[in-house]
């Protein structure tokens, strides 16, 4: 009988994290691949030391309590955690982590893609090509716009916000911020600050949402918000869909008053709103910031390294519970 700790995987994950979840762990791998719900969760923790999961398990208070008595850890493959009632695992003992820092330049790269796609209106583009429409050249069809001097404004200056502000520099562009607090000189790199995220709406051409999802960042981006923006703005949204309020957005775009959005994230996702997919302008992705082959192998890599130092007996790095 090995003696290694009993680790149930919820979701396939990559290869290479697998082989070293089987390599150091009595590993039970979900190879179906299927979206494990409560009873399923509950039921499959029997006899397990720790629990390596995803953001697609709900991991509620019910499910908390009803876990086994031999569960010790969860640990999430993902930076996000609203899918882990952590109050509940903190009540438990039950030890919770989470992978921050690997997302950054995937992230990053991923809102350039946004601001591209939606500048260069290339959902348009693509679709006349592809339904056989493209046709004698005009020097007026379907015109987009530089992003060379354009304003950026970006909001939530932590790393991914950084790493856009770097790469959107190479562009160019004017950076413009809103954070909780001004950054140091070294990390703002010219960037302009603004204490008060609505006297900056007006004074930029694109906005990118780059903020975490909190009481204070929920439905940032409303009508009134919206109003203060100029006229033909660009949205950018690759952090959380629930800052946008999608009534507010979607008529922005129906009128014209703004340009375009490109949108990796949606409220209540995979659910989004419909009424964003008969929107020509809407340059849309599905949550696929972390989708590099890279990436997905650290985030597996991270969340093992936390349960290797659980079950070494340390404090683990990443720690929400």
């Amino acid at each position: 009988m090995s003696d290694k700790p009993v680790l149930l995987v919820t979701r396939k994950l990559p290869d290479a994290v697998e082989a070293r979840a089987m390599r150091d762990y009595d590993a039970i791998l979900n190879t179906s691949d299927e979206q494990l719900r409560a009873a399923d969760l509950i039921e499959r923790s029997k006899g397990v030391d720790a629990i390596l999961t995803c953001s697609t398990e709900l991991f509620s208070a019910e499910v908390i309590e009803g876990l086994a008595p031999s569960v010790k850890a969860v640990a999430t493959f993902s930076v996000g955690y609203e899918h882990i009632d952590t109050a509940a695992a903190k009540k438990r003992g039950l030890i919770a982590t989470n992978t921050p820092d690997v997302l950054t330049d995937a992230t990053a790269d991923l809102t350039i893609l946004l601001m591209l796609g939606a500048t260069r209106r290339a959902f348009e583009w693509g679709r006349k090509l592809r339904n056989g429409e493209w046709g004698r050249w005009s020097a007026t069809e379907l015109l987009g716009t530089d992003v060379k001097g354009k304003r950026l404004g970006i909001y939530g200056m932590g790393r991914i916000g950084r790493a856009v502000a770097d790469r959107a520099r190479g562009f160019g562009m004017e950076i413009h911020y809103h954070n909780r607090s001004k950054l140091n000189a070294d990390l703002e790199v010219g960037a302009i600050y603004h204490a008060n995220a609505d006297d900056m709406l007006p004074q930029i051409d694109i906005l990118s949402l780059n903020c975490p999802a909190t009481p204070e960042t929920v439905g940032f981006l409303n009508t009134e918000r919206i109003a203060k923006m100029r006229d033909n703005a660009i949205v950018l949204n690759s952090a959380r869909g629930s800052v946008i309020v999608d009534d507010a957005l979607i008529e922005a775009l129906q009128s014209g008053k703004l340009a375009a959005a490109g949108l990796d994230v949606f409220d209540r996702e995979p659910k989004l709103d419909q009424r964003y997919l008969t929107l020509e302008n809407a340059f849309l992705m599905p949550h696929i910031g972390s989708a590099t082959i890279e990436t997905r192998n650290e985030m597996g890599f991270r969340a093992l390294d936390n349960l290797d130092a659980i079950f070494a007996g340390n404090e683990p790095g990443d720690r929400i519970a």
